[in-house]
């Protein structure tokens, strides 16, 4: 299902992009490497990235075409020309030997099984090259999530939600040293931390629910959809009211991984 609406989410994703813009000096970029931005949504960090690498390529692919055909007229290639959008699928890039770095932010957790993610990783990668990922972690969100699960347990939601499965995959670093290695990713660092997600006011809290917890949002009728987000809000605020500046923190939990591709790779 196609969920995501990419200019809600380029309005609700300062979060997002500046957690990604904390992890460009860690790249060591050069100005000349082929990049890979896996999960790259509306395409402003991977336009970013293209800046950052003038006489290189980058390639940002993510799964929805929505995405992708707003990344594309947002960042168009006669004004950056060498960068370029692909739709694709984490777990089979479609790429072989084919960048010397492989970046990702806030997007890996959406995929619920990560060892095919990170065998794509590593076909995609040419021997020699390296990947940067961050995602949510083991634990993230836990208090958003918390309130979005009470509210879908209420009488007046609770009828949409039959069936319903958890969408994402949140691991720590144990499950992902094991993974790492057995897609022959050498050297792998995981670390698990919190991060303090800040939203301007209630109304910055829906737009970033409505934007992207729409796996539970999409379940609920669209003529009841906005209803069901206030009681979201409403039921996080009674437990985590705004701070002194009216600001909202959500407590999450991103898991870093930093690995290389031998130089000899089989």
């Amino acid at each position: 299902m196609e969920g995501w609406n990419p200019s809600d989410y380029h309005t609700h994703s300062s979060a997002q992009e500046a957690w990604a813009q904390e992890l460009f000096p860690k790249l060591g970029l050069t100005g000349s490497e082929r990049l890979l931005d896996l999960g790259c949504g509306d395409g402003k960090v991977t336009a970013a990235l293209s800046r950052r690498i003038p006489d290189g390529v980058v390639i940002g692919l993510d799964r929805s075409p929505g995405m992708i055909s707003f990344a594309r007229s947002a960042y168009p290639e006669q004004q950056y020309r060498n960068l370029s959008f692909l739709q694709g699928d984490f777990t089979d890039p479609g790429f072989t030997n084919a960048f010397d770095v492989v970046f990702s932010n806030a997007a890996l957790h959406w995929a619920t099984d990560h060892r095919p993610v990170l065998e794509g990783i590593a076909r995609a990668l040419a021997p020699g090259g390296r990947c940067l990922l961050q995602m949510g972690g083991r634990g993230n969100a836990a208090d958003i999530l918390a309130a979005v699960e009470h509210v879908a347990g209420l009488k007046p939601w609770k009828k949409y939600f039959t069936g319903f499965s958890f969408p994402y995959g949140f691991y720590g670093p144990e499950e992902y040293r094991e993974w790492l290695a057995a897609a022959g990713l050498a050297g792998g660092q995981c670390r698990l931390f919190e991060k303090d997600m800040i939203q301007p006011d209630a109304g910055g809290l829906a737009g970033w629910i409505r934007t992207t917890w729409h796996p539970y949002t999409k379940r609920v009728p669209e003529e009841k959809r906005e209803e069901f987000i206030a009681a979201i809000v409403t039921s996080y605020l009674d437990r985590f009211p705004p701070d002194s500046q009216n600001r909202i923190h959500v407590r999450m939990m991103r898991l870093e991984v930093a690995a290389e591709k031998p130089d000899v790779w089989s």
